[in-house]
């Protein structure tokens, strides 16, 4: 199965490149308009390749999807290093410098490196001077000799016989030799463009340990994804260095998103972290492993790609703040971290996994030669030549890249390895076509279908551990007290249903509680409401079970379902007098049809997960409201937010009618509740009306967990 759309005419000189933006060809020449990640893969095969000239769009991210529209640092690469040429980018006025920003992070690093609070001092520690080596690699660049960042004026430019000129609505006009040839529209979609590689019939179940390769190639490959992989380690998964696109694969690769619930970033090249930001906005908050260095060039690029203050995006995620040589249990592996040799600040590491060893070099110049000229001009100490030149091959499963150096590892040297060690080695970053035919080296092969599953050592408690891991995944169940939660391993019964075995009939007792350990279960028999589906880590069954009233609604396997059961006087002894049972209650009371359609009618919801609008549901008092009663005034502090469910609701400001809300609008704003600033309209009902209200503190907890949300009404605003 493919998402690969072809290059698409729209007339005789103007193409849509299939991940997004457009291509112009005129007199002088490819001029782009717009550049996701990885639009080099769509030119560099066409007659006249790489274009030269790029023009960006006012708006530089794409809040949806979590990318860059402004993705010039590989075809800048690309021209300076292949064509042997200048990239050409007009940008925005008010946006030069922040691309400026964005270039100098990818291309130098930071001005300033000080890692000498990011080393646990052991008996044999060193601090590397990554300046030094950064400064081999600059080789005395500067971004000038790669790159033109032109002002875009209301006058646009001229290059030869063509003319471009910007629009009022922030489309761009394309003269050649005085004639209109393109009309280039403002808003460019990002295309999402992947091959699902090999599949699985049936949603993933992830293993106590294996490794799921998300890419194995580079940036300038046009056949494969850029490298990146997941490490599932106790049946959670951990992205490393996702590619552009990795979270729309997953999905339809059958990967429930919450069974990865972090991201190692190990550097901040464009096709090492494209694919982190998707992943931060894609549903609840993750949990980002990097070092402060690291994690800085980060905030500073997409601080500066959206501008957004780094602090808010930093709100957006859980940052882990990792040391080199400490060690730290995730997941109940314990990891090792250290700099590699790259041109910007890098770091790889180990992990120790009951009986198993992993390594990951990240991108590392791991070539003898070069390592022993470096220490030899004074770019590397000895005990840093030292530590590169050791390169510990004793590890079980070792993930290296290759490439071409001065950046990257040549295969050549990997290729030269002993070959009990190049057994143990899987290569990454690299094409294809340019691995040894003859080698006893792993080509890293994509596909969830090819996740590797190594015999590793079976733990006494797994099943124990698996049950808790599950329950504490699930919002409602974090408050269950300790001693509730023992109660809990001696009630639950794991049962399993094949795809399309009814779980629960509509209007039969209610017997039983459920929490979906792997599968997807379809929910049916509901008026008015179609593809409601819950998945992994999702509950269901609660509601008869606490009102002992027929179930309303059939559940049935949507696939082969493996799932926790509860008896029900077990289910509620265990939540008896707990949190957690007023909170299933009020669930219990509030999630049905009518609320679920509400939720999607909304336009920053209508793309929520079924765990999301739980989470959502969990908040909502459903009230009514009478004729001319006014919800929110004008000039005074939203507290308690509202959804309409029907009626009608006016948005006065001053004295003009603006609108009135429909069913699923939001009544007040939650970035002014958010950030404790008045309302800028009324709201007023023109007739009898029914709402759902949000407390305050509910509304910033669903957007502090939420941030995909609170980035689209972030953009929506600067709009």
């Amino acid at each position: 199965m493919k998402r690969i759309k072809s290059l698409e005419k729209i007339d005789a000189v103007t193409t849509s490149l299939p991940r997004g933006g457009y291509l112009v060809d005129t007199s002088a020449g490819y001029i782009q308009f717009g550049s996701p990640p990885e639009t080099l893969k769509d030119t560099m095969r066409l007659p006249k390749s790489v274009p030269q000239v790029f023009v960006l769009p006012y708006e530089h991210f794409h809040p949806s999807q979590g990318i860059s529209m402004a993705e010039v640092e590989f075809p800048m690469y690309f021209n300076f290093f292949i064509k042997k040429r200048k990239t050409i980018v007009f940008v925005n006025p008010d946006h030069v410098e922040n691309m400026r920003t964005v270039l100098k992070e990818a291309l130098f690093g930071p001005k300033k490196v000080d890692i000498s609070n990011e080393v646990v001092k052991t008996e044999n520690y060193f601090i590397p001077n990554l300046e030094s080596e950064m400064k081999f690699f600059r080789n005395n660049m500067k971004l000038e000799d790669l790159i033109d960042i032109e002002e875009m004026t209301g006058k646009g430019f001229t290059l030869d016989e063509v003319k471009v000129v910007p629009r009022e609505d922030k489309g761009f006009n394309v003269f050649d030799k005085g004639k209109l040839i393109a009309e280039v529209p403002a808003k460019m979609e990002f295309q999402i463009q992947y091959d699902l590689g090999t599949t699985l019939k049936e949603p993933f179940v992830p293993p106590e340990f294996g490794i799921t390769c998300l890419g194995p190639s580079h940036g300038f490959d046009p056949e494969q994804n850029t490298s990146g992989f997941i490490l599932w380690i106790n049946k959670v998964g951990i992205m490393v260095d996702p590619p552009v696109n990795s979270t729309a694969w997953l999905k339809d690769s059958n990967v429930n998103p919450k069974l990865i619930d972090s991201v190692i970033l190990t550097h901040c090249h464009a096709d090492h972290d494209s694919g982190t930001f998707q992943k931060i906005l894609e549903e609840t908050k993750i949990t980002i492993y990097s070092t402060p260095t690291v994690m800085q060039s980060f905030l500073t690029k997409y601080s500066a790609l959206t501008r957004i203050p780094a602090k808010t995006l930093m709100n957006m995620f859980q940052f882990f703040p990792v040391k080199m040589n400490g060690q730290y249990n995730i997941h109940g592996a314990i990891f090792t971290f250290f700099y590699s040799l790259h041109s910007i600040p890098t770091m790889g590491f180990h992990i120790s996994c009951r009986d198993k060893t992993f390594l990951y070099s990240s991108d590392h110049l791991n070539e003898p030669t070069i390592i022993k000229q470096m220490y030899e001009k004074g770019f590397l100490e000895k005990e840093r030549m030292e530590f590169l030149l050791n390169f510990p091959w004793d590890f079980d499963i070792i993930y290296h890249e290759a490439g071409i150096p001065p950046l990257h590892t040549p295969v050549s040297f990997l290729n030269s390895l002993p070959k009990d060690i190049q057994k143990k080695v899987t290569v990454y970053h690299i094409a294809e076509k340019d691995f040894p035919e003859k080698t006893s080296l792993k080509l890293a092969k994509f596909g969830i279908g090819e996740t590797l599953y190594p015999d590793i050592k079976k733990h006494k408690n797994e099943e124990a551990f698996r049950i808790l891991d599950v329950f504490s995944r699930i919002d409602i169940f974090k408050d269950l007290p300790f001693e509730r939660i023992k109660d809990l391993l001696l009630v639950i019964e794991e049962v399993e249903f094949k795809k399309g075995e009814y779980i629960i009939k509509k209007n039969t007792k209610g017997d039983n509680f459920y929490v979906i350990v792997s599968g997807n279960v379809s929910i049916g028999g509901v008026q008015d409401i179609e593809d409601k589906v819950y998945g992994t880590f999702e509950y269901f069954g609660e509601a008869s079970l606490l009102s002992d009233t027929p179930r309303a609604a059939d559940v049935i396997a949507a696939t082969n379902v493996k799932a926790y059961s509860i008896e029900k006087q077990s289910f509620l002894r265990v939540i008896k007098g707990t949190v957690v049972e007023s909170n299933i209650r009020r669930i219990a009371h509030v999630r049905n049809g009518v609320t679920w359609n509400v939720i999607k009618s909304n336009r920053f919801f209508k793309n929520l997960s079924s765990s999301q609008i739980t989470q959502l549901e969990s908040y909502l008092k459903p009230m009514e409201i009478k004729k001319g009663e006014y919800l929110i005034k004008e000039g005074e502090r939203i507290t308690d937010p509202y959804i309409l469910i029907e009626g009608k609701v006016q948005t006065i400001k001053g004295s003009k009618k603006m609108h009135s809300c429909k069913s699923g609008d939001i009544i007040g704003d939650f970035l002014s509740l958010k950030e404790k600033k008045p309302s800028e309209m009324s709201f007023q009902a023109q007739s009898d009306s029914k709402v759902y209200k949000l407390k305050e503190e509910n509304v910033r907890s669903f957007l502090d967990q939420n941030p995909g949300v609170l980035m689209e009404m972030m953009f929506e605003r600067k709009v």
